[in-house]
């Protein structure tokens, strides 16, 4: 990999300091958390392959055959020998292994805040009412020695953000029709409606337009809508603010007064510090907390709050839980397909190839398209920041991809409706034994092998192509009207690396391998060469094709937290085990009964009430770094600037860019959410390759000339 070097001091940089200059500080968090799970994978493959692989394979209870793949299982074992205590052992052992890994990862981990983002309060339920120098004055009133550099209000930008972006959009075409007019001397016609350049029939409705004069006429159209929206845009108030403080230590005891629990009666709170203009401001019903750093806020989002958002949070989830509980699983679906003789047509083929590969291939199919719909749940659900929707996609994610690639099948159930079904059966305890010691066939193995292989070289290779992302850039340039529009597609095609989605893939593949580390401890290795192969494509990808995102470190924490569940698993499967084989009250059954409750009890008394944080998978140090105006910001390198107004810039940072700007209503001027990282064209060659950035670019625009003449 081409080394990065600082201009300044003319060093070479070491790989996290690579990571951390292109990709931003989450990347360098990520990858040394799949570092840590590959450095224990190698630790329980030693351990599994090493012992408890010879374990299995020393008895004889299934058929005397070298080659048999049951003879690895802990099936192979008789019910009452004593070998089952160093499975419990190990699986114990592998708790404590998986906690200090975790604990090593957190406390290398210094996770660095701006001082900016440490001094400033996000406040809600300010009345729509209120004004910036209120809220100065309150707190300076209310609060001794208090001193507030700066309060700012937010306002509903969705509209305007998305009025700018598509502005922007139409200046860009507007200039390259124009420089091709100027070029070629030959008005060129497009087609404006959405997919016309794929149009090729002459009919009402479709007819085609002069390209400078269209652009031109959009143009002017979108700048007086976007005039007139942000004329009125600060009369939409959202009763939110942004208060940044002289010290930390004012905003700590501020933050203190509002959230110290304090039950006097039926309140759960004692009352703030008041000051004159505490009625006005409304301060009773105020929610106050640390603010996200300002490149995690989506500023369009933040009008979609209070009610409205929870109704229509609780809308999607109901709809994706109707949809998950009675298709969970690929085979359900393929299942439900045949009954109306969905793949009918294709036997009739009476090709080999076809007739096998079709079944597989929607099989392939509908396993990457449930997670996907779980994903775009969350992104709908339009949370204000970008560290809340990647969290709640790694959760739901997470949980989700357990129950449909770990627990259903272990169970031999098809869908969540099928399994509390079974749950709530009378038959419950009858029909319980035969259920578990379906976890425990040689078949149900070998299937989990299958698939930890299958991730490993297909899985991998599909984040290598990303398909998903090469869908989405087909599908836009197909809507695009005209060459222009093309090209904006192709100067910004690179999204940001979807932590959460990234993060409950992983640990969904890890906690496979950690469930059956010890039932079936030949999964180990191929578990380790999908962690070896997952972290070269992940850093491949997030160096080369993703930009940089700024996220909080809870994501990063929640990850960790998730990581626990995998041996916790592992120690479920050997009790259902020991139960069904030897019954409950032998010796192995409550060793490990007791071991799992303590286990959980710790586990939700930290994650619940703070308690045993010396037992805890957290070692987080947070390190404070004051704001530097030429230092990297998430991933790229400041803009140098020589302008008095520099520091005056940096205050403004809790402000929507659309509204910081002040050039924004220059034509190329401003800025938007989409444009925030620029193309992904100049991203990649600002990074050493500059020599070719001349030849690449005149290469595409003359490929673009073409198609437009074609």
């Amino acid at each position: 990999m081409t080394r990065l070097y600082l201009p300044s001091h003319s060093r070479q940089l070491s790989p996290d300091e690579e990571i951390r200059e292109k990709c931003g500080e989450d990347a360098v968090h990520y990858l040394s958390f799949q570092r840590h799970i590959i450095g224990l994978l190698v630790v329980v493959g030693v351990l599994s392959v090493g012992i408890v692989l010879p374990v299995n394979f020393s008895g004889d209870l299934l058929e005397n055959n070298a080659y048999s793949f049951g003879r690895t299982t802990i099936a192979n074992l008789k019910s009452g020998t004593n070998l089952l205590w160093l499975h419990t052992s190990f699986a114990f052992m592998y708790l404590l292994l998986t906690v200090y890994s975790m604990r090593r990862h957190t406390s290398k981990m210094h996770y660095k805040e701006d001082d900016l983002v440490k001094r400033t309060l996000f406040i809600n339920g300010i009345s729509k009412y209120a004004e910036e120098s209120q809220i100065k004055q309150h707190f300076e009133q209310a609060y001794e020695n208090c001193t507030v550099l700066e309060a700012r209000i937010c306002y509903n930008v969705a509209k305007l953000m998305s009025l700018n972006a598509e502005r922007k959009k139409t200046e860009r075409s507007k200039k390259f029709f124009t420089d091709l007019m100027a070029k070629e001397h030959v008005p060129t016609m497009i087609n404006p409606k959405p997919c016309g350049h794929l149009c090729c029939c002459a009919i009402t409705g479709c007819e085609e337009e002069e390209a400078v004069s269209y652009y031109t006429k959009r143009e002017a159209k979108l700048k007086e809508e976007y005039r007139k929206e942000k004329e009125k845009v600060h009369t939409k108030p959202l009763g939110m603010a942004f208060v940044t403080f002289q010290n930390e230590a004012m905003t700590a005891i501020i933050l203190k007064d509002f959230n110290a629990c304090q039950v006097q009666g039926c309140r759960c709170r004692q009352e703030p510090r008041s000051s004159q203009f505490s009625e006005v401001l409304h301060v009773h019903s105020w929610s106050v907390s640390y603010a996200p750093d300002p490149q995690n806020v989506r500023w369009e989002h933040l009008s979609l709050g209070g009610i409205s958002w929870w109704i229509r949070c609780f809308i999607i989830n109901c709809i994706l839980f109707l949809l998950l509980f009675f298709l969970t699983t690929p085979a359900i679906i393929i299942s439900t397909m045949d009954k109306f003789n969905v793949t009918k047509p294709v036997e009739y083929l009476n090709n080999p190839i076809v007739t096998q590969f079709f079944p597989t291939l929607l099989l392939w199919a509908f396993s990457a398209l449930l997670p996907t719909i779980v994903y775009y749940s969350a992104f709908f659900e339009a949370h204000w920041t970008r560290s809340g929707e990647n969290r709640t996609t790694m959760h739901k994610c997470y949980t989700f991809l357990i129950f449909m690639v770990l627990l259903l099948p272990s169970l031999g159930l098809s869908s969540l409706d099928v399994f509390f079904r079974w749950l709530f059966d009378k038959k419950f305890l009858a029909d319980g034994t035969v259920r578990f010691e379906c976890v425990f066939l040689p078949d149900n193995g070998a299937f989990f092998v299958n698939y930890v292989i299958a991730s490993a070289f297909i899985g991998n290779a599909m984040d290598l192509l990303r398909i998903p992302g090469l869908l989405m850039y087909m599908i836009r340039l197909c809507l695009a009207r005209s060459a222009a529009d093309r090209r904006n597609v192709k100067r910004h095609q690179a999204y940001e690396f979807q932590f959460g989605a990234a993060y409950a893939w992983m640990m969904n593949v890890f906690t496979v391998v950690m469930a059956y580390s010890i039932t079936c401890p030949i999964i180990v290795p191929f578990g380790l060469m999908y962690m070896l192969l997952k972290h070269l494509v992940d850093r491949y990808n997030m160096y080369y094709a993703y930009l940089p995102s700024k996220l909080d470190k809870k994501i990063h924490s929640g990850a960790v937290t998730q990581v626990v569940a995998a041996p916790i698993l592992c120690l479920f499967w050997l009790l259902f085990f020991s139960t069904v084989r030897t019954g409950f009250e032998t010796p192995t059954s409550m060793f490990t009964l007791v071991v799992l409750i303590v286990t959980i009890v710790v586990c939700l008394s930290h994650v619940c009430f703070g308690h045993f944080k010396y037992l805890s998978a957290h070692n987080y140090k947070i390190d404070t770094k004051e704001t530097d105006v030429d230092a990297v910001e998430n991933g790229r390198p400041a803009r140098a600037s020589s302008s008095p107004t520099t520091k005056s810039q940096q205050q403004q940072m809790y402000i929507a860019q659309v509204l910081q700007d002040p050039n924004s209503d220059e034509p190329g001027g401003g800025s938007s959410e989409e444009d925030r990282g620029s193309s992904q064209d100049e991203e990649m060659l600002n990074g050493g390759n500059s020599i070719n950035e001349a030849d690449f670019q005149s290469g595409e625009d003359s490929l673009i000339a073409n198609e437009v003449h074609q």
